[in-house]
């Protein structure tokens, strides 16, 4: 009986696969599933373990609920909140968290955390079932899934920290750290080296204390005694972030922060930064004038999209591009920062900047 269904799984994989190949020259992105495959072909040819086959195979499952699920809600900007799982109900911290998701939720935005308990429970309470995402992770403790995200369709039980740290970031408009332990300072410090080394955003990063509580500020004076004032990073790398105890400022740091912008992409060696509107040659100029010092030739030009962006969303949008050093991503934080100040946006476009 077992030999009997194994054949015909083959026979069924055989039969999807061939139907896969005869597609494949139709198909929209063919080139990245020829990579796919071709990497799954050549690791059958080497000689890893059965162990690694299983990991293989777990984070493809992985990140295929995860991709499945989120491409629903592709249109519509998210934040990712990160924080002690310990923190109860009662504490401020939790009342903080609840205050701010309900907040951000009601400006529009999703709300995403891990989907357990503490600072992730005061998230989902605060935006509501219907605005939240939970991605879950199964642990020897604090593993259960938080009761308002609990049976809903937008939670993943994801079996890998790195799969699941991917969606919480890859996924999100926005991050906002609340107090924690040691899984609340790594989620910091990978922001902040992921937006400093370019793998990351841009998006505004809100570290968020309790009404006046010194968590984050701490922490804040700690980076500039220890890494900016000894040169471990650069002076600029502050912009990546906002400390602040103060609901409104948070807030404001995320809607502001897709005032005018909107997004950005590489495109060959060019960034490609994508605007809700047409900044003018003056302000342009402005802008080169302030920011030369980020380029690696040319200047900061407008542009409509290019034509490797034909199948791009955005490709409306009017665009700056510029060739961008990829080292002071500080000094990008504030160019986007003076951008946003820039043009007037319509009333629909500031009612609404938690869409995509």
């Amino acid at each position: 009986m077992t030999s009997s269904a194994s054949f015909d799984t083959s026979e069924s994989l055989q039969a999807d696969i061939a139907e896969l190949f005869a597609r494949l020259p139709s198909l929209k992105h063919r080139q990245y599933i020829q990579q796919v495959l071709a990497t799954i072909v050549s690791l059958t040819e080497a000689d890893i373990e059965r162990l690694d086959w299983k990991i293989l195979s777990a984070a493809l499952t992985d990140m295929e609920l995860g991709f499945q699920m989120f491409h629903h809600y592709r249109h519509v900007r998210k934040v990712t909140i990160f924080g002690s799982a310990r923190l109860a109900p009662e504490t401020p911290e939790y009342r903080m968290a609840v205050d701010f998701a309900r907040y951000v939720s009601q400006l529009g935005f999703m709300v995403m955390t891990g989907g357990g308990g503490g600072i992730m429970q005061a998230g989902h309470e605060g935006a509501g079932r219907e605005n939240s995402f939970g991605l879950n992770i199964q642990l020897p403790f604090e593993q259960q899934a938080n009761p308002f995200i609990e049976g809903d369709p937008k939670l993943i039980h994801f079996k890998y920290f790195f799969t699941r740290k991917l969606f919480l970031l890859k996924e999100s408009d926005a991050v906002a750290l609340f107090p924690g332990g040691f899984g609340t300072q790594d989620e910091a410090f990978e922001c902040m080296t992921l937006s400093q080394t370019g793998k990351f955003g841009p998006v505004p990063l809100v570290l968020i204390d309790r009404p006046g509580g010194d968590y984050w500020r701490s922490w804040s004076e700690y980076v500039d005694k220890q890494l900016v004032q000894t040169g471990l990073v650069s002076p600029e790398d502050p912009s990546l972030y906002t400390v602040t105890d103060d609901l409104v400022v948070a807030c404001n740091a995320i809607t502001r922060f897709y005032q005018v912008y909107h997004s950005c992409r590489y495109v060959g060696d060019r960034l490609v930064m994508r605007l809700k509107l047409e900044l003018s040659d003056t302000e342009v100029e402005k802008l080169n004038q302030e920011f030369s010092d980020i380029l690696v030739k040319g200047k900061i030009e407008k542009s409509p999209a290019l034509p490797q962006e034909t199948q791009d969303e955005t490709f409306e949008l009017p665009r700056l591009i510029l060739y961008f050093n990829q080292r002071d991503l500080g000094r990008l934080y504030q160019l986007i920062a003076v951008i946003n100040g820039m043009g007037t946006p319509s009333p629909e476009e500031r009612a609404h900047p938690e869409r995509k």
